[in-house]
């Protein structure tokens, strides 16, 4: 451990927390244990290949929020909570999800007051299943990179923590009581234990690994994989050891906007801003406003091809390329401007009578506006498929963050958040609302560094 301050005492404690991933759940964690007064080594696979937090849309799920308020929007987190479990469906996951959605306002707060994080409400960033705007961002829209820009640049201002990138861990430490007391992990190629008081698992989840892929989500196996290929899994195995008990292991992040041969993303603002869904064959499949993003997958996946393609106009163009997912798409090329419904049927080969008339009879509709207009000429379209971008399933955990045994029993010293913990989307992929894994992962940051910090 020479990497760690020396100011550190030499006791037989090394820290006081360690924490296993460089995430948003890690570095919350880290940073809320900090301003409690204790001293925190927090250990990262590798910043190079990335966390899932820095791939997302970086847009932020909170309700009750001084932003919302100047915009007259009345909202609180409990209309917050029961929004995500009716879209849910797991009543199960109550407590924990109205912790999370508990302390979001005062993240945000802090996000932008104390770390610098400029913030804005998307009243434009309409999503299924939001009864109002709930989603905040920075103001360019640089999605998640942003945010994991800000929270490393605290933690580097920061002396009671030791950012110790290329080195993951490997295994837990544990007394003879089943007391965690510190963690393993790879440093240059050698073992190195280091014992704390408490061990905070907060790495990525499991969708790059196959093998567990292919057992708990096989339905998923053949989609574009969207997230960091760090996401393996680990730390499920080393807590599953000491008897944790998991939940919602079939529950995923999909994704049904992801173009196809590009491995971008188109903004799912899109359809709720009345663009038009279809099919090879031409017609639509689907309400657009019925799904979201997630949830449109699994109805991706029942198409033949696994294809689909979005359609909009110029009306909703410039507007969309706020988004970095978007602005991502068009430096690859990954969609279109088409002059008439002929050149969009033959390059994206879609059965163009049938298409030609699905346009003429559509009529969309925009959430945010609430007006109603059909598609116009020149088009833009992308092909979709369904996508993965990270599991929601993991350890079970009480609303303080501590896993927990089949029994219900605590196993003490250890804490989850992030993808290593069970989320708040229910058992499947349709349950997921947007803004969810990062609401999870945030909330539960603050969540278990405030109570280790004994301010929670």
């Amino acid at each position: 451990m020479g990497r760690l301050p020396a100011a550190w005492p030499d006791t037989d404690l090394d820290v006081d927390v360690v924490v296993i991933g460089g995430g948003a759940c890690g570095m919350v964690a880290a940073l809320r244990a900090a301003a409690g007064g204790l001293t925190v080594a927090l250990f990262e696979k590798s910043t190079q290949h990335g966390c899932n937090s820095q791939v997302s849309s970086g847009s932020l799920a909170a309700a009750g929020t001084r932003w919302q308020r100047a915009a007259g929007i009345d909202d609180s987190p409990q209309r917050q909570a029961d929004d995500i479990l009716r879209e849910s469906g797991d009543e199960s996951t109550r407590p924990l999800v109205e912790a999370v959605c508990g302390v979001a306002p005062s993240i945000l707060d802090w996000l932008d007051d104390d770390l610098g994080h400029t913030l804005e409400l998307g009243g434009d960033m309409r999503r299924h299943g939001m009864s109002v705007p709930r989603l905040h961002t920075d103001p360019a829209r640089h999605g998640g990179i942003a945010l994991v820009r800000t929270l490393r640049a605290a933690i580097a201002a920061n002396g009671a923590i030791a950012f110790v990138d290329n080195t993951p861990g490997v295994d837990l430490l544990c007394d003879e009581d089943g007391v965690v007391v510190g963690a393993v992990v790879l440093q240059n190629g050698e073992e190195a234990e280091v014992r704390s008081r408490a061990v905070v698992l907060a790495s990525d989840g499991f969708a790059a690994n196959t093998e567990l892929l292919a057992a708990y989500l096989p339905e998923a196996v053949d989609d574009v994989f969207q997230g960091v290929s760090t996401s393996t899994g680990d730390a499920l195995a080393w807590a599953i050891e000491l008897g944790a008990a998991t939940r919602n292991m079939t529950s995923f992040l999909g994704s049904g906007m992801v173009v196809p041969g590009y491995a971008t993303r188109i903004n799912p603002s899109l359809p709720f801003w009345g663009a038009m869904l279809v099919g090879l064959d031409g017609r639509r499949f689907v309400d657009e406003h019925e799904h979201g993003y997630s949830s449109l997958a699994t109805v991706l996946r029942a198409l033949p091809r696994r294809r689909a393609v979005l359609v909009w106009d110029e009306g909703m163009h410039a507007a969309s390329l706020q988004s970095e997912l978007m602005r991502e798409s068009e430096r690859a090329g990954a969609f279109r401007r088409y002059d008439d419904t002929a050149s969009l049927c033959a390059a994206l080969g879609v059965e163009h009578t049938a298409f030609a008339e699905t346009v003429a009879g559509f009529v969309g509709h925009d959430e945010v506006s609430g007006a109603s207009r059909p598609l116009a000429a020149p088009f833009y379209a992308a092909p979709l498929t369904s996508g993965i971008l990270a599991t929601q399933g993991g350890l079970d955990i009480d609303t303080t963050g501590r896993v927990l045994r089949a029994d219900g029993t605590v196993i003490e010293g250890l804490f989850a958040g992030g993808g290593t913990a069970v989320g708040i989307s229910g058992p499947s992929s349709r349950g997921y609302s947007s803004g969810n894994g990062l609401l999870s992962a945030l909330g539960l940051g603050w969540i278990i560094g405030n109570h280790l910090a004994g301010r929670g």
